[in-house]
């Protein structure tokens, strides 16, 4: 069944008043907000920024909420207790690492934000999401040390070990790290892995990469890329939504 879209969650209904920034009360960075987001993270500071003018509009009482958003809003929390804590615990694990590498640290945030907007609507272990979208890139600055590049291959290899290191401190049982090293060590080529949780990571990192790595492309290639590189049904939605022209929104390829 497709997904229902109703007016009042519908963005094209929405004024520009909808859409506002927020400075975060920790480090004075300007986040943006939809009006319907119930809280996001800082992409400075890492720290969770409640939104003062949430509005869900129908959906706080709409019979048909969950069809509409893919969620019920009256019955998930804006925030899941334990997904933040952990959350909390690995953005200051990665911070450790990277240092005074803001660009690194912004980087694994918007990731991490990403992610969990997918985890609303795809089924996955929140736990492991979290850990490894976090975590991926963990081994980069490793990988500039030790080879002298960032290739994508030599951040695969450096990253699982320092991953282990940080989940092991944790608490992390075995199995899960084993999972979230997986996804670290195939966060750039896509080898060895297609769970749920690899798929999501992979496509919450994109959702970050995609304007860099496609500011060339017109819509009909970003379009195909979209389609061809990303791998949940929601990222393929969410980078249509954000990336492709309004134009080539409304007037859809045609099919042959």
């Amino acid at each position: 069944m497709s997904k229902i879209v109703c007016p009042g969650q519908d963005t094209r209904f929405w004024d520009k008043g909808d859409i506002f920034d927020v400075e975060c009360a920790h480090c004075g960075y300007a986040i943006e907000f939809f009006r319907d987001d119930g809280s996001r993270r800082c992409p400075r500071c890492g720290r969770r920024v409640a939104n003062p003018k949430l509005s869900l509009g129908c959906a706080q009482w709409c019979e048909q909420a969950e069809r509409c958003l893919g969620f019920d809003p009256k019955k998930v929390k804006l925030e899941e207790y334990a997904e933040e804590s952990l959350a909390d615990q690995l953005i200051e694990a990665v911070k450790a690492q990277f240092g005074g590498d803001q660009k690194r640290v912004s980087h694994a945030l918007r990731v991490l934000e990403n992610a969990q907007e997918l985890l609303r609507h795809e089924a996955a272990n929140p736990r492991i999401v979290v850990a490894a979208a976090l975590l991926h890139d963990i081994g980069i600055q490793e990988a500039e040390r030790v080879h002298g590049s960032a290739a994508g291959r030599f951040q695969e290899l450096e990253g699982p070990p320092i991953a282990r290191r940080i989940l092991e401190g944790l608490g992390f049982d075995e199995a899960d790290i084993q999972h979230v090293c997986r996804i670290v060590g195939s966060h750039h080529s896509g080898n060895d892995i297609d769970t749920p949780e690899f798929r999501i990571v992979w496509d919450a990192d994109w959702l970050v990469n995609i304007p860099d790595h496609c500011a060339k492309m017109g819509d009909e290639c970003l379009g195909e890329f979209i389609e061809r590189t990303l791998r949940t049904e929601t990222g393929r939605a969410l980078a249509v939504e954000r990336f492709l022209s309004p134009a080539a929104l409304n007037h859809p390829k045609e099919e042959r």
